[in-house]
């Protein structure tokens, strides 16, 4: 355990005010006072080197990693012969001119950040995200899709809610069933039984007519981000991704891919250039919910495996859509 200090202490009495957090009793308040000192050293610790991205205290801060990895990320990588189903549109064609920097979520197509909570769900908020800027792009109507949808009732394809999944394989079950609007179907950050058939359809059967893959180069992804947001896998194990706040996230992989997340845009920042990434763990974690993470590094051995598995991009009929 860490000495306390009163810097430590005040950080300590701010994190329980700032997010509401109660203990049992005087022993367990004690071991998680603990626990939040040993992440609060590390990150001053960080903090005091000149580096391009700062940490800071957030809501997972009195969590050991082994506990916030096992209970915040979920992507689980299907079998390779799993894929099937959703109609495949080839590769998605480079831009032969790519523009410096874009961002969706400023142009509309993005919406707010949500919470995936104590649930292992972030593949279904990666697969909304990739069907809600789709269909922006498609329709010019940004509308928020279920996830409880997707963690309820897309268990038949190996997905297995707050267990983990894949968002290829929502894609298909969301092209094959529809998907409900979120307003019809709240989030409840808990597995539940199936509810669909009481939901507002926002996608009809059928309106995510297939997806397109991209290869596994940075210019391939910022050509296809180009064009829409597009879901993307990564790994997030490590303290820095656990508590980072601002700039440019760097780091190498770890070569487990273990949480899906959003890819809203490119950009540069103090001369590093990143990718623009929407997260599913609320406002408080990151850059309002947002992460910058490197992106010369950003090959299947470097940062973060952003470019392990191929990133996907939903296709969304505008004829079909509602």
């Amino acid at each position: 355990m860490v000495a306390n200090d009163p810097a430590t202490d005040a950080a300590w009495e701010s994190f329980k005010v700032k997010f509401g957090t109660q203990y049992n009793d005087e022993l367990e308040e004690a071991e998680r006072k603990g626990v939040f000192s040993s992440n609060f050293a590390h990150i001053q610790q960080h903090n005091s080197r000149d580096e391009q991205y700062k940490l800071g205290v957030n809501q997972f801060s009195a969590l050991t990693a082994t506990e916030w990895e096992a209970t915040y990320l979920g992507a689980v990588p299907p079998p390779s012969d799993s894929q099937e189903g959703l109609p495949y549109l080839g590769r998605l064609e480079e831009s032969a001119a790519l523009t410096d920097s874009i961002d969706w979520s400023t142009l509309g197509a993005v919406t707010a950040v949500k919470d995936q909570g104590q649930c292992g769900s972030c593949w279904s908020f990666s697969t909304t995200g990739a069907m809600e800027g789709a269909n922006q792009v498609a329709t010019g109507r940004l509308v928020s899709f279920a996830e409880q949808q997707l963690v309820d009732c897309d268990t038949a394809d190996g997905n297995a809610g707050c267990g983990g999944g894949w968002p290829y394989l929502a894609l298909t079950y969301a092209s094959n069933n529809g998907a409900c609007a979120e307003s019809s179907y709240p989030y409840h950050a808990t597995d539940g039984s199936c509810k669909q058939s009481a939901c507002t359809l926002a996608l009809p059967v059928g309106a995510v007519s297939g997806y397109n893959d991209v290869d596994l180069t940075s210019s391939a992804l910022m050509s296809a981000v180009m064009s829409r947001p597009v879901s993307v896998t990564i790994n997030a194990a490590g303290s820095n991704f656990q508590y980072y706040e601002s700039g440019v996230l760097t780091g190498r992989c770890k070569g487990s891919i273990d949480h899906a997340v959003l890819t809203v845009g490119y950009g540069s920042l103090n001369g590093v250039q990143y990718w623009r990434v929407k997260n599913s763990w609320g406002t408080s974690w990151g850059d309002a919910g947002y992460v910058n993470i490197e992106r010369d590094a950003s090959i299947k051995s470097g940062s973060y495996c952003i470019l392990q598995y191929p990133p996907v991009v939903a296709q969304i009929s505008a004829s079909v859509a509602v």
